[in-house]
């Protein structure tokens, strides 16, 4: 009987012991997985998981670097393609992410899925136009201008208010360089003060586009305006055979493109129909040459842009009888405008060129009176 007794709770003692050991694994178990569960939760993920889930991170570190960068004229040039019934659509929104601490900027830009072409900037309808004219200066303006790190400007002329409207507006703005706030786009084709339909043109786009007109005695630019194609062939008619109807009679032959460019107040008149004079800067092509410091300062006023470009930009070229821009920091020598500018003009016999200055001063007269200015020609 007592033997009895001690085996039951021998018994029950093991049984207690067992079932102490079940809960203590199942405890244990239950730790464990618990465990492992956040651990899986905490370890970083690959990068096909972070594609769908970084744009929030992404979007805080823009918000950082977008406080930390540096103003517009430090930033590097964004890239451009070289070569308002729009207003509702004037400027066509690119993001500009920071680039991540741990990412490079390729990487930041697969993560995001923005090129990283498109970095910075907006690409704008210019807000200023140089319209002309050929054979004034017009090349010499662009170059100056865009030392100014407020102006942005298409390197190529777009010639799309005369010969590629038909492509529309929109393929218009993909030519511009993308600027960012407080910087003006800007673009030069001397062909479109002479063209009937780009006033009506222009003023579609935006009607408070600015005007800018480089001018220049209009029988020293025919003779360069004759200078140009005559290099381009050689076995061009002589001058005189081309600007007069008849060498007798001594008409000046009005249909020769190199002579009707020079009718500035015609084509002016054109101009005034769609735009108030108020919206043109007329810059002298001779002052521009003598005193490129002073005309540019009239050009930056214009603009409504701070007068950066000075004197201090400037020298003159004896060899090619034009001002040169001094070395900029960081290059081995200045720039001057190329080859095709400063080319020595051929003879011209006197009495021609005569002709010529009688023929052009009536519209001279009248020019000085439109623009406001007169620029010595007589």
């Amino acid at each position: 009987m007592g033997c009895s007794g001690c085996r039951v709770r021998f018994n029950f003692g093991k049984v207690l012991s067992k079932v102490s050991v079940f809960f203590t694994m199942v405890l244990i178990f239950t730790y464990f997985f618990y465990c492992l569960t956040g651990f899986c939760d905490s370890a970083p993920r690959t990068l096909y998981t972070q594609q769908g889930l970084d744009y929030d991170i992404l979007d805080d570190n823009r918000r950082v670097l977008d406080d930390l960068r540096p103003p517009a004229r430090l930033l590097p040039d964004a890239p451009s393609l070289r070569n308002q019934t729009a207003a509702s659509v004037d400027a066509e929104q690119v993001d500009a992410p920071g680039q991540l601490p741990i990412l490079n900027a390729e990487e930041s830009a697969q993560i995001s899925g923005i090129p990283v072409s498109n970095t910075f900037g907006t690409k704008r309808f210019p807000q200023a136009i140089i319209i002309g004219v050929k054979k004034g200066g017009t090349r010499a303006l662009l170059e100056f201008l865009r030392i100014h790190p407020d102006v942005r400007a298409v390197g190529a002329e777009p010639h799309f208010f005369d010969r590629f409207y038909d492509r529309g507006l929109e393929w218009y703005r993909t030519l511009m360089p993308r600027t960012l706030d407080g910087q003006i786009t800007m673009e030069k084709t001397p062909s479109y003060f002479v063209t009937k339909e780009a006033p009506g043109r222009v003023c579609t786009m935006n009607c408070q586009t600015k005007l800018i007109v480089v001018v220049r005695d209009p029988v020293t630019r025919a003779v360069s305006d004759y200078t140009q194609t005559l290099s381009k062939n050689p076995g061009l008619p002589s001058f005189q055979n081309l600007a007069l109807k008849n060498s007798s009679t001594g008409l000046i032959d009005t249909t020769w493109s190199a002579v009707r460019i020079g009718l500035y107040a015609k084509h002016l008149e054109n101009w005034l129909q769609h735009f108030p004079l108020s919206h043109f800067l007329f810059v002298s092509g001779e002052r521009l040459v003598s005193d490129p410091a002073g005309e540019m300062g009239r050009v930056q006023d214009f603009l409504g842009l701070k007068r950066v470009v000075s004197d201090k930009h400037f020298y003159f070229n004896q060899t090619k009888g034009f001002p040169c821009l001094k070395k900029p920091e960081g290059s081995s020598r200045p720039r001057c405008l190329g080859k095709s500018k400063g080319r020595p003009h051929p003879q011209i016999p006197s009495e021609v060129l005569q002709r010529l200055r009688d023929f052009y001063r009536p519209f001279n007269h009248h020019f000085y009176q439109m623009s406001g200015q007169d620029f010595g020609w007589d």
